[in-house]
């Protein structure tokens, strides 16, 4: 299958044009988290050294330092401070959802609790949760302690939530957004607003950049899941056929649902009700996905949630910045890294 969307010169250079942008804050960002994980516990040094070492973007990192300086803030370190309180949070729930969802793999690497077991990798998840909020607590902020404490609890209501529609081929699109907009995007628009909060923008403002990152969140996420039934790769350091093969029905299933014949639909019904699938199960939906052109339709829908996040930044006046943070909304769809 040929790639669905062109992709264009300044989509992967849209990110690293955000990280020269900030002239090397995302080290600082990097130094400042090993710094605050240090412990006299040798297991949680090496578990917290091996997760923040196996890759990652630091996107949520470089939107909230971004944002930041798009509200025009150049002296002090507040902003790498709070983007590492971002990132910990990520960090932490990417420890649980691995134990949650039994993943042996994440970004190419064998994944904290396949080594170290799931007791370990929850309680460093909560330890470096407990780390982050005591350094937003440092930051004294009372607004910016609100709306993180606020998405750590959207986040962790949206694992129990997808935990709850788990192997049901017939959910509705509308129930998955709501799992994506908790799991994913809230944290992605908490990181923008948490940038406008620095610099004190007025409140129409702030909405504008929680917007712009939720919907890039959005389109990230569904992105994300259509390459689970697109790509030919292991790109992402994540293993093709993942959401299938863990039972999670995602946007291209709730698609395939949608535009299957009774028969299809009772296949699919089936499939993720089983305790287990198999490959062969896997490339049965692979010819259904293609049958019906599901991929096309869901960077469709990933395409929406783009345009409303580039749009969302209107209210800014152009600048370096402005065209930095837009071209971003490109990355979402036509990553390749």
């Amino acid at each position: 299958m040929g790639s669905v969307i062109p992709l264009k010169k300044s989509a992967n250079s849209a990110y690293l044009d955000l990280k020269n942008l900030l002239n090397g804050k995302i080290e600082s960002v990097e130094k400042l988290i090993t710094l605050k994980l240090q412990s006299h516990v040798s297991l949680i040094k090496k578990m917290s050294d091996y997760h923040l070492t196996s890759g990652g973007k630091r996107l949520r990192a470089l939107l909230t330092m971004g944002s930041a300086k798009l509200g025009g803030y150049s002296e002090g370190n507040r902003d790498i401070n709070l983007a590492a309180c971002v990132e910990l949070i990520h960090s932490a729930t990417l420890l649980h959802d691995d134990v949650i969802d039994e993943s042996k793999v994440r970004r190419g690497n064998k994944t904290p609790n396949s080594i170290w077991g799931n007791q370990s990798s929850i309680l460093v998840g909560d330890y470096l949760l407990s780390r982050c909020f005591e350094m937003m607590v440092e930051d004294g902020d009372l607004e910016i302690l609100k709306l993180l404490s606020s998405t750590s609890s959207k986040i962790a209501q949206g694992e129990v939530l997808q935990l709850q529609y788990k192997g049901e081929a017939d959910l509705l699109e509308e129930n998955y957004i709501k799992i994506i907009n908790l799991k994913t995007a809230a944290l992605f628009g908490a990181a923008s607003r948490v940038g406008a909060c620095i610099t004190n923008l007025d409140d129409k403002k702030k909405d504008s950049l929680e917007s712009y990152g939720k919907n890039l969140g959005l389109a990230f996420q569904i992105a994300d899941d259509a390459l689970d039934y697109f790509s030919k790769e292991k790109i992402f350091g994540k293993e093709i056929g993942k959401d299938f093969y863990e039972g999670k029905v995602t946007l291209p299933i709730i698609i395939t649902f949608q535009k299957a014949n009774s028969v299809e639909r009772s296949f699919l019904t089936n499939i993720f009700k089983k305790d287990e699938r198999y490959k062969e199960d896997f490339e049965k939906v692979l010819e259904l996905v293609k049958k019906y052109k599901v991929i096309e339709a869901t960077f469709k829908r990933a395409e929406y949630f783009v345009n409303v996040s580039s749009d969302a930044l209107g209210i800014f006046e152009n600048s370096v910045e402005k065209t930095v943070l837009q071209n971003l909304t490109d990355f979402s769809l036509n990553r390749s890294y």
